[in-house]
């Protein structure tokens, strides 16, 4: 028997030692093999040819090219030959060396479970305080799978490898398919079997290459000669990560249900069947809806496998995720689940869970427990109001960088609780309003530029005609612009965008930051009024461009990544793009932070006046009730603030004023801020801005040459409104 298995490990070994050589001379020959074979492609083409018009010419010019090559290489002196065997002996000889190494090194599937342990990557807020260990432990209870119901495994294997039982370790249309989006598609991908799977887990390092992929394939191959086929399950769900320090499928079952793995039902099986192929992104603690839906997608794997009926599946697919909160310590878990998903982009999930990182991150903890005592203490103020939830979203304007993110009042709360609405659709109401007004003074409005506010009906080809009202159902005449935005009126909203054409109005949304308007034929002129969906994200680097005087940059979540040695190997740069002239930036910022401009609407002394500091703000709320925004900002800082409810259930019509919902938590946040990290500082005033005295006596600012378009004389402005 000992015999048996050293002839066998002796035959993986140097079939391990055949393959490579593909992978040693592959990376330096490839273009030259690309190369030769297009030659020789075009080569026989013409050959051919020649060899239809005219075979007996071709076959006297052959015969001299015999005779040329004959003559040729007689006159090549001895030593060149002895110098090109020279040279390919010497290949041979570091080919054999390489490879000798290599084999040496290849570990035995007899240690499976015994080595290649993940270290841990930290996450540290901007101060050096630990927010999240990212795998501190593996926690791992053996099951055998004689003990587990028979749909628990069948679950893994219908949405992981439906040939499991039927191959011999690894699957050769699986692996074409790897090799053409490796070659052609530049995208080095697996096409990896359970076998080849747990060979990873459990023997290989994580990183991304063509060698570790032969080492896998042949050590595939080997565990097969090895272990059963059950051998090989038991030790896959025993060994492979579910997601946080779960290691296994009866240390998961527990993570997640409070239950062995025996006692798992078939909705519960199928959940963490879906887990191993990305534990972050399919956890139901950041995401339950893509949690539920890769549940359902396992459940109808395995009923198009024969492993359950019809009945079963629709039955187990009704049912809704509900799993134990977390017991692992964060702090900022939505905001520690966000960047963990973007380092998943950019370095691997392998890397992350497994790579020993040492990440610094933009976060200040002491913002952020702050800020979540605040969004929690006004939500209980607002709950009799039907409002069940908020989100706030802290930034550094000048940098990107985001010092607090707290995605709902309570994380740990179920259902919903890790849902991130900061990266959530929702309707941004009226505070869409200043970036479409910047596009207005791009296109010649200027601040004076009187709106008629009086009763419209815009006709619609193939829709019911549009008429749109102020949120107090009253007419106000004639409106400056400032005050138009100020008190933010519909219906003059409205018409400006009548007259700059939505898509022009979406292409520069776009420019600003608003990634989610894709198709233009979705939205109409209720665009001015927040008719399309936003996330918190967006509208913060949208607003950030204002707040840096026409200037954007991207959010950033980290400042620096270490390795496990200790060496830096990502510092993120900031880069910035101009998006807006900078004195359209100004007079948008002055027009929010104009208190007596808003007194229309909003009065003197409501939650958007901060005493002491000139702040620039706009409110939000759609007409459903169903979204309340306030978003603000310095130069220093960028608040979003919003409240609603994750079932989109409407909120009680008393937040109609669009400042009772959002706007206390964005005052108390900012106010926090300011006071405590911030100073009084505001814009200094761009060159190519003209100042004149207008409405009310009071200064009004002009790009230089627009400054002539208005005689800021009418005393029919923001007379008493109209019912």
């Amino acid at each position: 028997m000992k015999k048996k298995a050293i002839l066998i490990e002796g035959f993986f070994k140097y079939l391990y030692l055949f393959l490579y050589f593909f992978v040693f001379i592959g990376e330096e020959t490839k273009f030259i093999v690309r190369w030769f074979f297009g030659c020789l492609f075009f080569l026989l083409r013409s050959i051919f040819k020649i060899l239809a018009s005219n075979l007996i010419i071709f076959g006297k010019i052959f015969r001299r090219f015999l005779l040329f090559n004959k003559a040729f290489f007689t006159q090549i002196p001895l030593k060149i030959y002895y110098f090109f065997l020279g040279i390919l002996t010497t290949f041979l000889i570091l080919f054999f060396y390489q490879s000798y190494l290599f084999v040496k090194s290849l570990p035995s599937p007899a240690a499976i479970g015994k080595v290649n342990y993940p270290l841990s990557t930290h996450l540290y807020d901007r101060e050096g305080r630990l927010l999240y260990q990212i795998y501190r432990d593996q926690n791992r209870t053996p099951i055998k799978l004689k003990d587990l119901p028979p749909y628990v495994y069948q679950a893994t294997i219908a949405i992981e490898d439906k040939d499991f039982y039927k191959h011999q370790g690894i699957s050769f249309l699986a692996i074409l398919r790897s090799i053409r989006e490796t070659f052609f598609k530049k995208n080095l991908q697996g096409g990896s079997t359970i076998t080849q799977q747990l060979i990873k887990a459990s023997l290989l390092t994580p990183e991304r290459t063509w060698e570790r992929k032969i080492k896998e394939i042949i050590l595939a191959l080997w565990a097969e000669k090895i272990y059963t086929k059950d051998q090989i399950l038991e030790m896959y769900l025993n060994q492979v990560s579910y997601g946080g320090s779960a290691y296994g499928i009866e240390e998961a079952a527990k993570t997640y249900f409070g239950k062995s793995a025996k006692e798992l039902n078939l909705e519960e099986a199928a959940l963490l069947a879906g887990l191993p192929q990305a534990p972050s992104i399919y956890s139901p603690y950041i995401n339950p809806k893509l949690t539920k839906k890769r549940r359902d997608d396992v459940l109808e794997a395995m009923y198009r496998q024969g492993y359950i009926n019809k009945e079963a599946k629709t039955k187990a697919q009704q049912k809704q995720i509900n799993v134990l909160p977390p017991k692992t310590l964060i702090k900022a878990p939505h905001f520690v689940f966000y960047l963990k998903s973007k380092l998943e982009d950019r370095l691997g999930t392998s890397m992350v869970e497994e790579g020993g990182l040492r990440v610094t991150t933009t976060l200040d903890l002491s913002i952020q427990e702050e800020v979540e005592k605040i969004l929690k203490e006004e939500i209980e103020k607002v709950h009799h109001l039907n409002v069940g939830n908020g989100a706030v979203l802290v930034t550094r304007p000048q940098t990107g960088e985001i010092l607090a993110m707290v995605g709902s009042v309570d994380y740990f709360s179920q259902p919903y609780g890790a849902y991130n609405v900061v990266l959530a659709l929702r309707q941004p109401g009226s505070a869409i309003k200043p970036i479409m007004y910047a596009l207005a003074l791009q296109r010649g409005y200027t601040a004076a530029t009187v709106i008629d506010d009086s009763p419209v009906v815009f006709q619609i080809p193939g829709s019911q005609p549009y008429r749109p009202l102020n949120y107090d159902n009253r007419f106000h005449g004639k409106v400056p612009l400032r005050y138009a935005l100020a008190n933010s009126y519909n219906i003059p909203a409205v018409k400006v965008l009548a007259e700059l054409g939505v898509d022009s109005f979406i292409d520069f949304a776009k420019k600003m930051g608003i990634s989610t308007w894709k198709d233009h034929s979705r939205y109409g002129l209720a665009l001015a009024l927040g008719g399309g969906e936003v996330t918190m994200i967006d509208i913060a680097k949208a607003f950030g461009v204002l707040a840096n005087l026409g200037e954007q940059v991207d959010l950033i979540s980290y400042l620096k990544i270490k390795n496990s040695l200790g060496e830096t190997i990502d510092e993120p740069k900031i880069f910035k793009l101009r998006r807006l002239n900078p004195a359209i930036a100004y007079i948008i910022s002055d027009i929010l932070s104009d208190n007596f401009a808003r007194t229309w609407a909003f009065g003197l002394n409501s939650f958007l006046e901060i005493k002491g500091y000139k702040v620039a703000v706009k409110t939000g709320t759609t007409n459903d009730k169903r979204d309340n925004w306030t978003v603000g900002y310095t130069p220093d800082f960028l608040v979003v603030v919003w409240v609603g409810n994750n079932d989109n259930s409407p909120m009680n019509p008393y937040l109609t004023s669009g400042i009772t919902g959002a706007a206390p938590i964005w005052n108390r946040v900012m106010s926090f801020l300011l006071k405590n990290y911030g100073s009084d500082r505001w814009y200094e005033k761009p060159k190519n801005i003209v100042e004149k005295i207008c409405y009310f006596g009071r200064k009004e600012y002009f790009l230089k040459g627009t400054e002539n378009k208005v005689h800021c004389q009418l005393s029919s402005v923001l007379k008493t409104p109209t019912p």
